[in-house]
């Protein structure tokens, strides 16, 4: 009777750690969540339109003028609604390091050392973005080379807003990590994926810029 106990409760916990996670921002979205390696990560972009104090980040819409680097803000690509659900938010690097943070609590916007971890344990840059871009193409341009999306992370073509106006939506996916360039204080590190590749490159970006955000949970 002992033995029979013992093996339904082994089942009941490895049911419920298989189980898809989940993480709820301050405005209530719910996203699923993956872990990769010793990393848990957000599988999808950040929504969340208030830092997690309550504090409104600035909306752009089409008729705003974007703050420069001293103001976080945000806005949908093309400041079009239609791609809020599927791409999320484009965020300032203002946004991203506010303190009062965008990130849902007890989890952080993915800094520098976040995103190389990651990379290293997918395999290196020349082959992490595959593993990294939602397989198909259904949002990516073809031909999505090498996407299998083993990881979940689930990457899409979100594209960026810069001064020159939005760019690369379903052929690139832009996103921030929360360290500055160590040689000009204007710039700070984001990682790209391609629909023409299967790496991700790390860029230095202007902070003006406006990309997809992802989380990371606090170890």
């Amino acid at each position: 009777m002992k033995k029979t106990i013992l093996f339904f409760a082994t089942i009941a916990v490895l049911t419920v750690n298989n189980q898809a996670q989940t993480v709820t921002d301050v405005d209530g979205n719910v996203y699923k969540t993956v872990i990769i390696g010793n990393q848990t990560w957000m599988a999808a972009n950040l929504k969340v339109t208030r830092y997690r104090n309550g504090d409104s980040i600035l909306c752009i819409t089409a008729n705003d003028y974007w703050p420069g680097i001293s103001e976080g803000a945000y806005c949908n690509y093309n400041y079009e609604h239609n791609n809020l659900k599927t791409f999320g938010k484009l965020y300032d690097w203002a946004a991203v390091t506010d303190s009062r943070n965008i990130a849902p609590k007890g989890w952080h916007v993915a800094t520098d050392k976040d995103w190389n971890e990651l990379i290293t344990y997918l395999g290196g840059d020349g082959v992490a973005g595959g593993k990294m871009k939602e397989s198909g193409l259904l949002h990516w341009k073809d031909p999505n080379t090498g996407a299998n999306n083993s990881s979940g992370f689930t990457g899409l073509p979100g594209g960026y807003h810069a001064d020159y106006g939005f760019m690369s939506l379903g052929s690139q996916g832009y996103w921030w990590s929360s360290v500055e360039t160590e040689d000009n204080p204007s710039y700070a590190w984001s990682y790209v994926l391609s629909y023409s590749g299967e790496g991700i490159t790390r860029s230095g970006d202007n902070k003006t810029k406006a990309m997809s955000v992802r989380c990371v949970k606090d170890k």
